[in-house]
């Protein structure tokens, strides 16, 4: 099931974002009402990503210390948002996904 989550930006205003709505949490029912349909997150969106930040200098860091590192590190991995949590790093099942490509130019 989803549910709306509104973030708010640090420079003034926000972004409303389809999140999956936990399951079996009872305390997140909703009123009819629309104007509580949508759940406030408890942080900004810059801070939310923030938290991503760490695990991309993680990967790039350990990459350019290969005998021969590449000219072009690209790294790609699927990010979750939730109210509660900001982001999450997403995964297809118990381990979180990364793609990772390493691009070596010939020198003339």
């Amino acid at each position: 099931m989803k549910q709306l989550v509104e973030f708010p930006l640090e420079g003034g205003g926000s972004i409303v974002v389809e999140v999956d709505k936990p399951t079996g949490d009872a305390s997140r029912l909703r009123s009819a009402n629309p104007n509580e349909l949508v759940e406030k997150a408890k942080q900004t969106l810059e801070t939310s990503l923030e938290k991503v930040r760490p695990a991309a200098a993680a990967i790039i860091s350990r990459l350019r210390t290969i005998s021969e590192p590449p000219d072009e590190i690209g790294v790609e991995f699927g990010i979750k948002l939730s109210a509660d949590a900001g982001v999450i790093l997403a995964s297809a099942g118990a381990e979180a996904n990364f793609t990772v490509t390493l691009t070596w130019k010939r020198k003339e």
